[in-house]
């Protein structure tokens, strides 16, 4: 191999490892105020519906900032958009628990989420760019970077509170550490004068083109995010209510689809390598409906778990795939194609829990689990009409 060839694969690895980090950083941080989101609740002196309007504010500022992030990361580079998104959510995260005066706790939630959504656009820009440098799938493994973050962080929570470590002071240290380690990654992202690598023409789409172009990939997206959303929130429920299980064995539902959901992403490139993008979501999709089947169907206690592993499984790459399809459909810029399919996908979070709630109370939950069976049939279907389709740079 030779002298050059060997620089350019040593600067892709630093690239990698660069953007990595924020997707670790990312779940890590996310995780950690999540596990003690009960404790912050009583710090808040709130009750649910305050808590569900807090972060219903924080999901709305993500959703409008998603696609804003879309536009800056195409006119100033979408790496001075992740490093600034990075150090914000950082310093952000101590701040929510500064005060407990519901005014400010709207403004710092929306900037959170507002924070949080413009970073996920702006870094999957970068694993786009990055992937596209390497020449080989490599998506899966930064989403598998966030779900291993999330694991530890969901740890070091649960540590924290059995410390009774105070909110603020966690929160500062859990900050601390990840500004750290997002400076060590903001000196390793595609540079703006790379712009040729991300973009070899102008992109004069019209808005609606784009739409049209990306809507399939963003439906998919939110197919399968809302399947997410509803296994977090959702499934310890369901074993408890439906399946009639222990509320410590319910809680091993949600474990179980996490486990195999990082397992998914931790394989995910090698499978993708394979067999490519197009068959891996049909397969992995039909997977996720197998594990629903499992799930809503009367049967023994055993085989919901079965299925939530399945649906882990099925929806581990979905994400991935979409963002890195969405970002390399020709005639549109990375940025544009990875914030519109992320924007449509995650209106999911809204729409999967309240929905499954509102179902639920009407019908019970095994029936409005049916809801999510059927998204992913309509996955599926996407997948095969429009993935044969696609044509990418």
């Amino acid at each position: 191999m030779s002298t050059a060839r060997i620089y350019k694969q040593h600067e892709i690895v630093k690239k990698r490892m660069g953007v990595t980090l924020f997707f670790f950083i990312n779940g890590f941080l996310s995780a950690n105020w999540a596990a003690r989101l009960p404790e912050m609740q009583r710090f808040y002196e709130i009750d649910n519906t305050s808590l569900g309007i807090l972060l219903f504010i924080s999901a709305t500022g993500a959703l409008i900032a998603m696609p804003l992030s879309g536009l800056l990361s195409s006119r100033r580079g979408s790496n001075k958009v992740t490093q600034l998104t990075g150090l914000l959510f950082c310093f952000l995260v101590p701040i929510l628990v500064l005060s407990k005066e519901f005014y400010f706790l709207l403004a710092i939630f929306f900037a959170y989420g507002a924070c949080l959504g413009a970073l996920n656009v702006s870094m999957n820009t970068q694993a786009v760019i990055v992937e596209r440098l390497a020449q080989k799938p490599i998506m899966s493994s930064f989403h598998a970077l966030f779900s291993i973050g999330m694991v530890l962080g969901a740890g070091s929570g649960a540590l924290f509170s059995e410390l009774s470590m105070p909110l603020f002071s966690h929160f500062l240290i859990v900050a601390s550490l990840s500004i750290m380690i997002i400076v060590r990654g903001c000196f390793h992202l595609v540079s703006v004068d790379q712009k040729s690598i991300q973009r070899k023409s102008k992109d004069h789409s019209s808005f609606w083109r784009k739409l049209l172009l990306i809507l399939p990939y963003g439906i998919i997206a939110f197919c399968g995010m809302t399947g997410e959303n509803t296994m977090v929130d959702w499934s310890a429920i369901y074993m408890n209510k439906v399946i009639g299980t222990t509320e410590s064995i319910s809680a091993l539902a949600f474990g179980t689809y996490a486990l195999t959901m990082t397992l998914g992403r931790i394989f995910g490139d090698y499978i993708i390598g394979l067999i490519g993008k197009s068959r891996m979501l049909k397969i992995t999709g039909l997977l996720a409906l197998t594990g629903m089947l499992l799930i809503v169907m009367p049967t023994f206690h055993l085989m919901p778990f079965f299925g939530f592993s399945l649906v882990g499984l099925g929806l581990a790459n979905v994400a991935p795939i979409t963002y890195s399809t969405a970002g390399n459909i020709k005639g549109i810029d990375s940025s544009s194609g990875v914030a519109m399919a992320s924007t449509i996908g995650y209106t999911g979070f809204f729409v999967g829990p309240a929905m499954i709630g509102y179902l639920g109370d009407l019908y019970g939950l095994r029936i409005s689990f049916m809801f999510t069976l059927i998204l992913f049939v309509i996955m599926i279907l996407f997948s095969l009409i429009f993935f044969k389709n696609h044509k990418s740079k």
